[in-house]
């Protein structure tokens, strides 16, 4: 098995460009205009701050940060060096999701949702070894969820109660289920999540007082519902979510224009897990979703 720097150069060959052992030389190369971090969360602060000195652009993969303190770390680390940023929470661009969203003024106004990813345990052999992941399925998997809860209804996540469960990992969690408090009093929300199961799924109920939307991300179908009735609803053909992330990232550098997915919203799913793993703490009690400055 040859060495990761060995792999690197072995890769950076095949695909034509240049290989950098130490990502301060990367960053700080002149040919480099921008940067995309697609690496181990507990190595985005170090390495945003080098960009940050070096004024150079970034694409971040999720989640932002281990931590809610490491989140803020970087927001703040981002504001005063005003190097531009976005986070990659790419199920936004899928073709499901875009589809729900659309037609989600159908069924409203809206006043339930549920969000559940159920996939096959993952060959990262990293993710469960915590001082590199910083978590497990809350944190890497679960901060989908909990954009596209935001994204969805626009509202904001107040207060949660969850529990946690290690069904094959050692070191981290990897499973999990999760009831919400909005920040509309009418709308109820619950989020879970596995990478313990036999297959891949990735459920979504919005129920509204006109009707419900039923999908799935993963096999690319969604139903409306009204009554007994239900209509299968077309969904465009799959598109690659990060050439989506990464053509979207690009234009806006190009046009100058704002990301569609802001550092705020990396740093408010970052504290939605935080909140999860201090209710689970406590037993599944309530914790307080923190605010993006302030202690919880």
């Amino acid at each position: 098995m040859p060495s990761e720097p060995g792999r690197g150069r072995a890769h950076s060959a095949a695909s034509g460009c240049e290989f950098h052992a130490d990502y301060r030389d990367l960053v700080t190369n002149p040919r480099v205009d921008a940067l995309v971090l697609a690496v181990p969360p507990t190595l985005h602060p170090a390495i945003v701050e080098v960009a940050c000195r070096a004024g150079k652009p970034l694409l971040i993969e999720k989640p932002l940060a281990t931590s809610l303190a490491e989140a803020r770390r970087i927001a703040g680390m981002l504001s005063a060096s005003g190097v531009r940023a976005m986070v990659a929470h790419t199920l936004r661009f899928d073709s499901t999701i875009q589809t729900v969203r659309a037609h989600l003024p159908e069924i409203g106004p809206l006043h339930a949702l549920y969000l559940s990813q159920r996939f096959e345990p993952s060959t990262l052999a990293w993710l469960d070894r915590r001082a590199e992941s910083g978590g497990g399925i809350v944190l890497h998997t679960g901060v989908h969820s909990f954009d596209l809860l935001r994204f969805l209804t626009g509202c904001e996540v107040t207060r949660v109660w969850c529990r946690t469960a290690q069904i094959i990992t050692r070191e981290t969690e990897d499973s999990f289920a999760m009831t919400c408090e909005l920040s509309n009093p009418s709308l109820a929300a619950v989020i879970a999540g596995s990478r313990a199961m036999g297959g891949r799924v990735g459920l979504l109920e919005l129920a509204g007082a006109r009707g419900h939307l039923l999908a799935d991300h993963v096999h690319g179908w969604v139903h409306l519902v009204r009554g007994t009735d239900r209509l299968t609803l077309t969904v465009p053909s799959p598109v690659p979510t990060v050439r989506e992330v990464l053509d979207a990232f690009v234009r806006a550098l190009r046009e100058g224009t704002p990301f569609p997915i802001s550092i705020e919203d990396g740093l408010r799913a970052v504290a939605i897990a935080d909140a999860a793993y201090r209710s689970t703490e406590r037993g599944g009690e309530s914790a307080v979703v923190a605010g993006l400055s302030g202690a919880p």
